[in-house]
């Protein structure tokens, strides 16, 4: 992947971007049955990148902040209600995932 090719991605206009990735927050924050840790399996991302990223972007914030952001709830209510114990198979498939993400992106 050429990090320094032009990208038609950076022509979006930012309020159709942004429009977008607020629909994405609700989806992801709609479908909690899709864990954070199948995510990192199939995708290399989850909220909690989500939640980094927008601070990365400039959102003023700590982690705490972002996470109950992208989240719809703070962190410690997310964890207690909505996240399932991650399995070995889980966790090896995240990390073969990760492992895939292209360097900028991690």
């Amino acid at each position: 992947m050429d990090t320094n090719a032009p990208d038609p991605l950076d022509a979006l206009d930012d309020e159709v971007a942004a429009a977008a990735f607020r629909r994405l927050v609700r989806h992801l924050r709609h479908r909690y049955d899709a864990q954070n840790i199948e995510l990192m399996g199939l995708a290399g991302f989850c909220r909690n990148c989500l939640a980094d990223w927008i601070r990365d972007a400039g959102y003023g914030g700590d982690k705490a902040a972002a996470r109950e952001l992208i989240h719809g709830m703070p962190m410690d209510e997310w964890k207690a209600t909505k996240q399932m114990p991650a399995t070995e198979e889980q966790l090896a498939a995240m990390e073969a995932s990760l492992a895939r993400n292209a360097p900028d992106l991690r």
